[in-house]
C-alpha cells in the first residue's frame, strides 16, 4: 500500500487531487496536511477524510515537530506538496508571509524526507534512498515571467518571476531541484497554467465573477482586461500530477497547460454569457440569485450583462501573457488536457450554482474584508 502526504489538501487544487487519488487507487492511504488558513476549507474535502482511506491532520508545513511526527508515523512513500500563500494580491500586501510559507515551508519538508527517506551513502558519499519515495512540488508558469504576444514557456524557458509570489515559488522550485542535485533526493516537479473548476476559492478571477455576479454586484476587471491566461480544468491538472508522481523521471520538470488562451476580459464576458444560457435552460438556477427582479412573474436575468464590468487599477508588476507548452509531458508520459474550456466553463458554473452553501461559507469573515480592500480602488 502507498501512503501519501498531501500537503495543502483542502485548498482547491489540492483537495480535487485528493479527491483523485481515492477515486483513481483503492489501496493507498492518504494523509492532507493543512493550515485551514483563508485559502484551505475543511468542507472541501469533508466527504473525503470520512474515507477510512484519508486521514486529516491540520498543521503548518513549517512545522519542524510535526513533520518529524508525521513521517515517523506515516512511512510516506510520496510527498506531494500544494501547500502555499498563492494569490498574487497578497503577495504584494504581504511579501514576507509568502517567503515563511512557500520557501521555508518547502526546505522543511524537503529535511523531514531526507531524514526519514535516506537509507545510507553509496561509494561517492552521496545518500542512497528507500526504494519507491518521491518529492513532488507542485509550481506554477507564473515562475517564467511574462510573454509577450508570441511564444511559450517550455521547461527550458529561464525563471524570471515578476511578483513576491512567483519570487517565492521561484525559490522552492530551486530548493527542491538543489535537493535533487546535492542529495540525490527522488523529485519532480510540475508548473501549470491558471486552474478553474469547482471548489475554487472566490478571490480567483472566475469565482469572483461568478459570486459577483449572483449578488448583483459590479465585476472588477484589472486594467484593460487584456492581460492573457492559459486555463486548465483542475482534475486534468491532477491527472497529470498523478502520472508524474507514479512515472515522472526523477529530477525533472514537467510543465502542464491546458491550451486555452483566453484575455481576462474574455473570460468574464463568456461568464456572463455563460450564467445567462444555464439561466434560460433552467430557470430553476435563478433562485440562487441573490439580487431578483421579478417580471411579469419571473425572475430577470436582463440585468446580467456587460454593464456590471467596472475597471479598476491594474495590479502592480501585472504580467501581460502566460503560456504553457505541455509537449514534454505529453511526450513522455501521454497526458493530454481532456476538458476544453467551452466545457469546462459549463461544468464549473454549474457546480458552483448548485454548491452555494460552500460558496457562502468560504466567502465570510475575513475574505469579505480583503475584497473591499482590493477592489474599491
Amino acid at each position: 500500500m502507498k501512503t501519501y502526504l498531501v500537503t495543502g489538501g483542502a485548498g482547491f487544487i489540492g483537495a480535487s487531487f485528493v479527491k483523485l487519488l481515492l477515486k483513481q487507487y483503492t489501496d493507498i492511504r492518504v494523509v492532507v496536511l493543512d493550515a485551514l488558513t483563508y485559502a484551505g476549507n475543511l468542507g472541501t474535502i469533508v466527504s473525503d477524510i470520512e474515507d477510512p482511506r484519508c486521514e486529516f491532520v491540520k498543521g503548518d508545513i513549517c512545522d519542524k515537530v510535526l513533520a518529524d511526527e508525521l513521517f515517523v508515523k506515516y512511512n510516506f512513500n510520496y510527498v506531494v506538496n500544494f501547500a502555499a500563500e498563492s494569490h498574487v494580491d497578497r503577495s504584494i500586501e504581504n511579501p514576507q508571509l509568502f517567503l515563511i510559507t512557500n520557501i521555508l515551508g518547502t526546505q522543511n519538508l524537503l529535511d523531514a524526507a531526507r531524514k526519514h527517506w535516506v537509507t545510507g551513502k553509496d561509494e561517492n558519499g552521496y545518500p542512497t534512498w528507500k526504494e519507491g519515495v518521491k518529492f513532488h512540488q507542485v509550481s506554477t508558469d507564473e515562475v517564467y515571467g511574462s510573454l509577450g504576444a508570441e511564444g511559450y514557456f517550455t521547461e527550458t524557458t529561464p525563471l524570471d518571476p515578476r511578483s513576491p509570489y512567483s519570487a517565492s515559488k521561484t525559490s522552492a522550485d530551486l530548493f527542491v531541484q538543489a535537493y535533487n542535485e546535492t542529495f540525490k533526493m527522488p523529485v519532480t516537479t510540475t508548473r501549470c497554467s491558471n486552474n478553474y473548476g469547482p471548489y475554487h476559492f472566490p478571490e480567483k478571477l472566475i469565482p469572483l465573477i461568478i459570486k459577483n455576479i449572483l449578488e448583483g454586484k459590479s465585476l472588477p476587471v484589472y486594467g484593460d482586461g487584456t492581460n492573457v491566461r492559459d486555463w486548465l480544468y483542475v482534475e486534468d491538472h491532477c491527472k497529470a500530477i498523478d502520472m508524474v508522481v507514479n512515472n515522472g523521471r526523477v529530477g525533472q520538470v514537467y510543465n502542464v497547460g491546458g491550451h486555452n488562451e483566453k484575455q481576462n476580459i474574455e473570460i468574464v464576458m463568456l461568464t456572463i454569457s455563460t450564467i445567462r444560457d444555464l439561466m434560460t435552460e433552467t430557470p430553476a438556477y435563478r433562485e440562487v440569485l441573490k439580487k431578483k427582479e421579478i417580471i411579469n412573474g419571473e425572475i430577470s436575468i436582463e440585468w446580467i450583462n456587460e454593464n456590471l464590468i467596472t475597471y479598476v487599477a491594474d495590479r502592480l508588476g501585472h504580467d501581460q501573457r502566460y503560456a504553457i507548452d505541455p509537449t514534454k509531458i505529453k511526450n513522455e508520459l501521454g497526458w493530454v488536457p481532456e476538458t476544453m474550456f467551452a466545457e469546462g466553463i459549463v461544468k464549473t458554473i454549474r457546480w458552483y450554482l448548485e454548491n452555494q452553501a460552500w460558496v457562502e461559507e468560504v466567502a465570510s469573515g475575513d475574505y469579505q474584508k480583503y475584497y473591499d480592500k482590493m477592489y474599491s480602488k
